[in-house]
């Protein structure tokens, strides 16, 4: 789908609506105010099926569309799961919902033919000024940029989007310190990587050596549709709220880690260890952090053996819900990286989970198995990371 601008300085997709891509096509699509809306039906999900009931959009949905809603939830003779978490679509600073315009105040293209402002990412988020207070979009046209890229801590309110997935590649071939190897590394806050845009955040190192694709720092960050690859260390998500939506997500081992607090909506985790690497490591240090990593809906697949997640700080919290995971998960599910002491302190949930790899019969017992009364009492973490969202 591509993109157009107006006169007023604003940017809509093709089709009108401010999201859309591959992965989204297992849900049902309603139309809302020249937009779209949409549910989740999980793919495969059998009897467990999750309906996503966005409160941002209730009041955009017509009477008719209730009704339509309605008749599919009496149509399932099955468990129906209605998540009341705000804004899991809605992006960045100015209370956007998905089927509005996106607006900026100033467009700067990057284009390697030379036929836009720049050639190079690094040169158009230079030319931003600092403590900039005005939303800029960078519009990335298609081409594989071999550079390593910085969004400095005194430019916020970037847009970095490419015109089509896949095409638009930030690559670099580093390793070694997790701080300095990341091929983008994102400082200010109020950034959005929009989805539908850079579709490759990958660092070529490959095994034997950290090499991380993306460093998030910033608070209020956004990825939306966007590939991060790389081997191991693959997502640094450091620290702040950040929200990734429909995103895959590429490594071998500890390939999301950090300590942030983030929603991982409808996203692909592919492991691509050979070893039972694990996906994530959480770093929540003490009980009063609100940190953690929390999956919900999408899928984690892999080419042999992978564990969801082992503690790298002692208070660990990683939460998978209605998340497929295929036979690549073995049945252990977590690990404890040789830290038994961290059994009583870690929270590592799964809930409604479906697949051969979410079969808990070979658990670890220091694993959870979430029910339907604490998942009602975790929503509010899930609120948290993008709470942001709804300014």
């Amino acid at each position: 789908m591509g993109m157009s601008s107006g006169d007023d300085g604003t940017v809509e997709s093709g089709d009108g609506c401010g999201f859309g891509g591959s992965g989204l096509g297992e849900g049902i699509v309603f139309e809302v105010c020249g937009g779209k809306a949409w549910e989740i039906l999980g793919e495969g999900m059998g009897a467990a099926r999750t309906i996503l009931i966005l409160p941002g959009f209730q009041t955009l949905i017509s009477e008719k569309q209730q009704l339509l809603m309605a008749a599919l939830r009496n149509s399932f003779s099955m468990t129906i799961l209605v998540i009341l978490v705000l804004c899991c679509l809605t992006t960045h600073a100015n209370a956007r919902v998905p089927s509005e315009k996106l607006n900026w105040k100033r467009l700067i293209i990057v284009d390697q033919s030379g036929k836009g402002n720049y050639t190079k990412i690094q040169d158009a988020i230079d030319a931003v000024p600092s403590n900039n207070v005005d939303s800029i979009l960078i519009r990335v046209e298609p081409g594989i940029y071999e550079e390593k890229v910085l969004v400095p801590l005194d430019k916020p309110f970037i847009i970095l989007s490419g015109r089509i997935a896949g095409t638009t590649i930030i690559s670099w071939a580093d390793s070694g310190d997790i701080w300095d190897s990341p091929t983008l590394t994102v400082l200010a806050s109020d950034f959005v990587g929009r989805y539908l845009t850079i579709q490759g955040f990958q660092n070529t190192y490959g095994e034997g050596a950290k090499a991380v694709a993306l460093r998030v720092t910033s608070d209020r960050a956004e990825f939306t549709a966007c590939r991060i690859t790389s081997y191991q260390d693959t997502l640094l998500d450091e620290r702040g709220r950040h929200f990734y939506n429909n995103c895959y997500i590429e490594g071998g081992t500890d390939f999301i880690f950090g300590n942030a607090e983030s929603l991982f909506q409808n996203c692909h985790i592919h492991s691509i260890s050979k070893r039972n690497g694990a996906i994530t490591a959480q770093k929540r240090e003490t009980t009063e952090e609100e940190t953690g990593f929390y999956f919900m809906g999408g899928r984690v697949t892999g080419i042999e053996s992978c564990t969801l997640g082992r503690p790298w700080g002692p208070y660990s919290r990683v939460v998978f819900m209605n998340t497929y995971m295929g036979n690549a998960v073995n049945p252990e599910g977590w690990d404890d990286w040789g830290k038994p002491f961290t059994h009583n302190s870690v929270y590592y949930g799964e809930y409604k989970c479906y697949g051969p790899g979410a079969n808990r019969s070979n658990r670890v017992q220091w694993s959870l198995n979430l029910t339907d009364q604490q998942v009602s009492g975790f929503y509010k973490y899930l609120r948290s990371p993008t709470s942001w969202l709804k300014r």
